[in-house]
């Protein structure tokens, strides 16, 4: 089941979200912000969970990438699966219900920022229909080390 993320939900989607950044190839975040941290600038209604049976085995969200009016169609998406449920096709589920609902909301390009490291991620971005767009080379330091992410996007056909 696919349903939107709630404060009632953050325990499980943190608990996700904290084995992603443990992994150091899923974000720049060192630790878990606050619920109201981390939704203050997610698009709630392309916010979303998968359960399987009754357990919260993976999320993904959007996040506006300006206040501008603009940008007010472009958003970045994030996608995170509990390990043991990696590689099973939950990831392909969620993105693809987030190109859903971001067609639903007007959001006409979705961007997101990889670790090239990260080949899993790059893979099922490629498989939803995002391309390459480039790399940022030495973008942030994470650990006292710099990282490059891979720039990938997707422009809706329907907007």
């Amino acid at each position: 089941m696919i349903d939107l993320i709630s404060e009632k939900n953050w325990p499980s989607i943190s608990s996700i979200y904290e084995e992603g950044i443990t992994t150091g190839n899923a974000t720049f975040e060192q630790t878990v912000p606050s619920w109201e941290k981390w939704i203050s600038n997610k698009i709630r209604a392309c916010s979303i969970y998968l359960t399987s049976e009754k357990e919260i085995i993976g999320w993904g969200a959007l996040s506006k990438i300006s206040d501008r009016e603009v940008y007010s169609g472009v958003a970045e998406v994030s996608v995170y699966i509990k390990k043991e449920f990696c590689k099973k096709g939950y990831g392909f589920q969620i993105l693809q219900k987030i190109i859903e609902l971001s067609e639903e909301n007007n959001i006409w390009t979705l961007q997101a920022g990889i670790f090239p490291e990260n080949v899993a991620s790059i893979n099922l971005h490629k498989k939803c229909g995002f391309r390459l767009i480039g790399r940022r080379e030495k973008i942030g330091k994470m650990n006292d080390q710099w990282r490059d992410t891979v720039l990938m996007e997707r422009r809706s056909e329907l907007l």
